[in-house]
């Protein structure tokens, strides 16, 4: 791991300076060669997929793991979109004249030696490794075991066709061995890496958080609600919870509760019940939905906090815009929540008090999203308010430097 770490850095050294043309060709190569190798990456996808469902992998995973040819397509693409993107290496963020004639700019740099290490998603690999090389910066990846073969043909191909178009070696490195040993042993490269990005389930999130020497950006998990509120267009209400809940459901950013304002229980919950389950999602509810509906199953204390990565889902009747921002704050995850309301004022309210990465009025949780909101593809949705918050982009994988031009100033 020292010899990554070191190898990591020299080439960071490189990297950093390495113009904005040479990154967008290497980038264009690299998504060229990965529609060039699809039988390949398919081949190696395929032992992944066997060996989950050989050990009885939660389906959700798996879905997770899968690989086609318009998945890799798809990633292929968003290796294209990172190349539109303008090059934050350089910005001049702000520059100003102080009295004594010092000249003062803040541009944008890369932070040097990222570290990623996450679970399932073998598209995580490609798009991790678009957005670091672009902002100027080297990575190191560390898969999960379930998408070994996968994640290796990946950054094999990837390597090899950034290395051709001039990018300097070990800008890309995997760690193959999948013993859990190596991830303790990443988490101590202080010396060498600039930042670590968990993502993942909680279990892997909180084991990083706890136990690296390393800064970590944390992307937490998605316990995300929808608040119905009085005055909600159901037809509205009706097409943002199932394209929340039923798109995809295994995401981060897929529906888990529904608070729907007490005045909307007779009328709205046997309507959206009987649409959840039309579309095979399981619903659970609390005393007062089960009343209404009573085939629904009975919620329990865990469901409330529950990230289902599933087709479920619960309910729950509150009397106002205030408990549900009282119960967002207690069970949620700071990562995304929604409201669906005509009035302005609550509208303004929600978006201010509740403390989330993304806050939506009138919109779909699954927008959530680096695509979604124009940063290209993203390494991650950060949780937490350092350093980054929310889907990250090019310019959340930069730092800052103050650039100074003087004529001799001294400190008075």
């Amino acid at each position: 791991m020292q010899e990554i770490g070191k190898n990591a850095q020299k080439a960071a050294f490189i990297l950093k300076n390495v113009s904005t043309s040479l990154k967008n060709n290497a980038l264009l190569r690299m998504a060229n060669e990965l529609e060039n190798n699809i039988s390949t990456i398919i081949e190696a996808n395929k032992k992944d997929i066997d060996n989950a469902k050989s050990k009885d992998l939660e389906q959700s995973k798996i879905d997770r793991l899968i690989l086609n040819s318009e998945k890799i397509v798809k990633m292929a693409n968003g290796l294209r979109e990172i190349v539109n993107l303008p090059d934050p290496i350089n910005e001049v963020i702000s520059m100003w004249r102080r009295p004594n004639g010092l000249d003062i700019g803040l541009i944008r740099v890369p932070l040097g030696v990222i570290g990623i290490i996450y679970e399932s998603r073998p598209n995580v690999t490609v798009d991790a490794t678009g957005l670091a090389l672009k902002a100027g910066n080297t990575i190191i990846l560390r898969g999960g075991s379930e998408a070994i073969n996968s994640n290796i043909a990946l950054i094999e191909i990837l390597n090899e066709a950034a290395t051709k178009e001039g990018l300097p070696e070990n800008s890309i490195q995997i760690i193959k061995n999948t013993d859990r040993a190596y991830v303790d042993a990443m988490l101590k490269l202080k010396d060498y890496i600039d930042v670590i990005i968990p993502r993942g389930g909680e279990t892997l999130i909180q084991k990083v958080i706890r136990n690296s020497q390393v800064p970590t950006i944390e992307t937490g998990i998605g316990i995300v609600s929808m608040f119905i509120n009085y005055d909600a267009n159901f037809d509205m209400a009706d097409k943002l919870i199932i394209n929340s809940k039923c798109s995809y459901p295994a995401v981060c950013n897929a529906l888990d509760k529904i608070l729907i304002h007490e005045k909307l229980k007779e009328d709205y919950v046997p309507r959206i019940v009987h649409l959840l389950e039309k579309n095979g999602v399981e619903v659970r509810g609390d005393e007062i939905s089960q009343k209404i509906v009573p085939d629904i199953i009975t919620a329990t204390e865990e469901d409330w906090s529950a990230e289902y990565l599933s087709l479920k889902i619960c309910i729950k009747i509150v009397k106002d815009i205030n408990e549900a921002i009282k119960i967002i704050t207690k069970y949620d995850s700071k990562h995304t929540e929604s409201i669906i309301t005509e009035n302005y004022n609550d509208a303004r309210k929600f978006l201010n008090e509740v403390d989330a990465a993304a806050v939506y009025v009138n919109a779909a949780t699954r927008l959530t999203d680096g695509g979604v909101f124009g940063l290209g593809s993203e390494i991650g949705i950060s949780t937490q308010k350092l350093h980054a918050r929310g889907p990250m982009g090019l310019k959340q994988l930069t730092s800052t430097k103050y650039i100074i031009y003087g004529n001799g100033q001294i400190r008075e």
